[in-house]
């Protein structure tokens, strides 16, 4: 296996003949008796128009909190007034047993926004989500986006953004490497996630390549982690950045974005892009068996998501960076020198996420044995 993966991914030769009307039976097996009667099977077309759903409700999975209440105000209130339709919005994560539990042909959600390691895990466990050229052909807006965005194959990556250390300016010193974390003045100063938590998986990831042969290195990445306790250890990244402001961790495993927004509220804050420069993405997933008018609905808010405006909005306030080569990035990552460009990814890495899933049980496990929870 390779110890490094470029975010980028091929040309999608399907596109035009998915646009013609073609080419999506390729591959698949004959239809069952289900399949053909079942609502799924009904030909479900979408090209950007507004329509009336009737009040039909759409079930979505995404984070809550601040975020919610952002995305609520700047989205998906005014799609329910435009589209005649009910947002039920669930932000109890995770999201796998929520799927797993009710079965691919009866989804949990219509449309559902991910991390990729539980995208991931939940694809590898069946028929779950339209592939991406599906997408491609029912959501004009993203046709727009960099090739990247597609790397998933189970749905689109609409906004991005590096991991980083962040650190309290005023008590700790400026990483120089990635190792700068285990610093020992920084014992019990240090803050990183529970194993629940998807920049906790990345950071293990990370650490496996740091300090072990490469990736794939599970005991470097053990060890690795249990010479850095004790540490502060967080649920979510918003209460890490609360203890950041109050002062209880002056170096943390975090998101570029989200840390960066602390200094822009005056907190002595700034932020170290570790070398091996992997990237959080928020990808959204389509069931592939909902019923034709929510999958409809899926494909007009996804499209919706899309659009410039919202994605700079949402840049503007949370400080990640856009998907669609069309959006401009927001204005204090520009200051930095940040641009949305054809090789804005290129140097960045994508940990291997089947690998990943495929050891997630002893992963967390062992983690949990060495936070003692």
């Amino acid at each position: 296996m390779s110890s490094q993966q470029n975010f980028t991914a091929g040309k999608l030769g399907r596109r035009q003949a998915l646009k013609l009307g073609v080419g999506l039976a390729a591959g698949l097996a004959a239809p069952s008796i289900f399949n053909i009667n079942h609502a799924f099977s009904q030909d479900v077309r979408y090209s950007g128009e507004v329509f009336d759903a009737g009040g039909a409700v759409l079930n979505i999975g995404e984070w809550g909190g601040g975020w919610e209440e952002f995305v609520r105000a700047n989205l998906t209130n005014q799609f329910e007034k435009d589209f005649n339709c009910k947002i039920n919005w669930d932000s109890s994560f995770p999201w796998f047993p929520k799927f797993a539990t009710s079965g691919a042909r009866n989804p949990v959600f219509d449309i559902c926004n991910w991390n990729l390691p539980n995208l991931t895990q939940t694809k590898q466990a069946g028929d779950y989500f339209l592939n991406v050229d599906e997408i491609l052909a029912n959501v004009p807006n993203a046709n727009k986006c960099w090739d990247f965005a597609f790397s998933s194959g189970a749905g689109i990556t609409w906004a991005y953004q590096p991991y980083v250390y962040a650190y309290r300016t005023d008590n700790a010193d400026k990483p120089t490497s990635f190792r700068s974390f285990w610093d020992s003045k920084y014992a019990n100063r240090r803050g990183t996630y529970n194993a629940a938590n998807g920049l906790y998986h990345c950071w293990f990831m990370a650490c496996a390549k740091e300090w072990g042969k490469d990736q794939y290195d599970l005991e470097a990445a053990f060890k690795a982690i249990k010479d850095a306790m004790p540490m502060k250890i967080s649920e979510f990244t918003f209460n890490m950045l609360t203890m950041m402001e109050r002062n209880e961790v002056d170096m943390a495993v975090h998101i570029q974005g989200e840390a960066l927004s602390l200094k822009r509220k005056g907190v002595p804050v700034d932020v170290w892009e570790w070398d091996s420069h992997p990237i959080l993405t928020q990808t959204k997933t389509i069931s592939r068996y909902s019923d034709p008018m929510q999958k409809r609905l899926a494909f007009a808010l996804l499209n919706r998501t899309l659009n410039p405006s919202f994605l700079e909005a949402f840049g503007d306030e949370f400080l990640w960076r856009p998907t669609n080569r069309e959006a401009g990035i927001t204005e204090y990552l520009a200051a930095n020198g940040t641009r949305n460009s054809a090789d804005a990814a290129s140097n960045f890495w994508v940990p291997d996420w089947d690998f990943f899933v495929a050891n997630k049980m002893e992963i967390t496990d062992r983690t949990n044995e060495i936070f003692g929870l």
